[in-house]
């Protein structure tokens, strides 16, 4: 792509507020509706032109409702961009695994603790050192379990309660997590043999890439009444998971885009891209990607169920004789690719929608039936990540976000380097060590794993938020700060 045709992309943005660009419908002929991005003004100069055609391209999809969106956060992915939203109408809309990805439910969880970080703070290596001996990680890294087929079956269809029935976790947990911790309608037998293999011995691992467990502290509180809700208070100690549904969540994906691909030319369906590949929602080859994607998010909550339990018993092995209950409560967990069928309002009528987010957080308001009764005041937690040398942050969701963006907002900081490109330019060391010189301990299997989720790589994960809470789709509610990090 040329500068010139770069320049005419971002010169075909109408910029609606401080934070929000339209992508008009006679950008390219065929968008069915408009495109909405929301950044700021300098984040937006910095957006990749592919990432804006991707928008555009989304737009073209049948019974896509209000706008085709991208999240602060966003950049160039498969399909969707990465922070990519889009909501299809049940009966006249597709479902497209490109608009929630490869890592099905790749999501975040945060839990919080009594402990202070001037206690904690001297004993961090040594923490990190026992945390990456307990949670296997890497790539191809194999569990401490070995599941069963029919093991592997509950947790493909129960999901979190399967964790929590087999001793993993508790019930109070699974009230915390989004959906609690499953997707209805899940069916293994739309899971191919070779996923289910690759699936099987990796039920909690962290993987690799941008995975991770961080021990964080709470640096700043904004919304009091929320952070208290949330158990949260200035100088606490938090821990963060961030994985996803692993190779069986992969395999899924791939088996299932071949049958999507061909079902796109069966109902002759108009793509500008293919790798929007989509069927109808309502078609045999839409329906069967959607039970196997709900067995890849539940595996996914699992997955990260599992990685919380080693994790706690670490920290209980560690403290617990000095400080007795640690209070190592789960505060949520969200997922971020996914597509859920759920109820909203366009133009005054509610409607039931297949909303896929792709590298984004729903983001629910107070009051919503689908929050746990103790965050029903609050709305939903929302949590964003940094990228192991910033900042994280807690924010709630609010009702406005259920008018600009189907309850959505961001998932985290967002690249702007590519990894190979991230190997070439960063050592690993050096970013080990000059994190090391902040206070901020890392340990990965390889170095290189370091550079390419080197902080340099993503956006400033403050002003992608702040774009969010200036939005008003979710608030901020805690500031977190990083301690120690385990990377793939």
């Amino acid at each position: 792509m040329t500068q010139e045709n770069e320049r005419q992309i971002h010169n075909s943005l109408i910029r609606i507020n401080d934070n929000t660009w339209e992508l008009p419908t006679d950008y390219k002929q065929g968008m069915k509706v408009p495109g909405r991005i929301f950044l700021s003004k300098s984040l937006i100069e910095a957006l990749e032109p592919d990432a804006i055609d991707q928008v555009a391209n989304v737009a073209f999809l049948p019974g896509i409702q209000k706008y085709s969106m991208a999240m602060p956060d966003a950049h160039v992915g498969y399909g969707f961009s990465i922070g990519g939203v889009a909501a299809f109408d049940k009966d006249t809309g597709v479902i497209s695994p490109g608009g929630v990805g490869f890592d099905i439910n790749c999501g975040v969880r945060l839990i919080r603790s009594d402990l202070m970080a001037t206690d904690v703070r001297p004993m961090i290596p040594e923490l990190l050192d026992a945390l990456f001996e307990a949670i296997p990680t890497g790539v191809g890294s194999k569990s401490r379990v070995r599941v069963t087929d029919d093991e592997l079956d509950g947790i493909f269809t129960d999901g979190v309660q399967w964790a929590v029935e087999n001793g993993y976790g508790t019930i109070a947990d699974m009230e915390h997590c989004e959906s609690q911790g499953r997707i209805s309608g899940a069916d293994p037998s739309k899971v191919s043999i070779k996923a289910r293999k690759r699936g099987r011995p990796q039920v909690g691992t962290l993987g690799s890439g941008n995975h991770f467990l961080e021990v964080q502290y709470v640096d700043k509180i904004y919304d009091e009444k929320a952070a208290e809700a949330f158990g949260l208070k200035e100088g606490q100690v938090t821990f963060m998971i961030h994985c996803g549904s692993r190779g069986a969540g992969h395999q899924i994906c791939t088996d299932h885009l071949q049958a999507i691909s061909k079902a796109s030319k069966k109902y002759k369906i108009s793509l500008p891209d293919k790798q929007l590949a989509c069927a109808p929602a309502k078609s045999p080859e839409a329906q069967d990607y959607f039970k196997a994607m709900a067995c890849a998010a539940n595996y996914a909550w699992v997955n990260r169920h599992v990685i919380m339990h080693w994790s706690r018993e670490v920290f209980e092995e560690f403290f617990a004789d000095q400080f007795g209950d640690l209070g190592l409560d789960l505060v949520y967990d969200v997922a971020h690719n996914v597509a859920k069928l759920e109820e909203h309002t366009v133009d005054g009528e509610k409607k039931e929608l297949y909303v896929h987010r792709k590298g984004a957080t729903r983001a629910f308001p107070p009051g919503h039936h689908d929050l746990p009764e103790d965050y029903r005041k609050t709305g939903q937690p929302v949590i964003i990540p940094g990228s192991m040398g910033t900042a994280s942050y807690v924010l709630c969701g609010t009702e406005a976000a259920m008018d600009i963006s189907f309850g959505s907002a961001c998932h985290g900081a967002g690249r702007v380097m590519s990894r190979s490109h991230a190997k070439r330019e960063l050592n690993g060391e050096e970013v080990q060590k000059d994190l090391g010189s902040r206070g901020i301990f890392v340990k990965a299997q390889q170095p290189s794993m370091i550079a390419e989720e080197a902080p340099d790589v993503y956006k400033s994960s403050s002003e992608v938020v702040n774009v969010v809470h200036e939005l008003g789709i979710a608030r901020k509610v805690a500031r977190l700060l990083p301690m120690g990090v385990i990377k793939g």
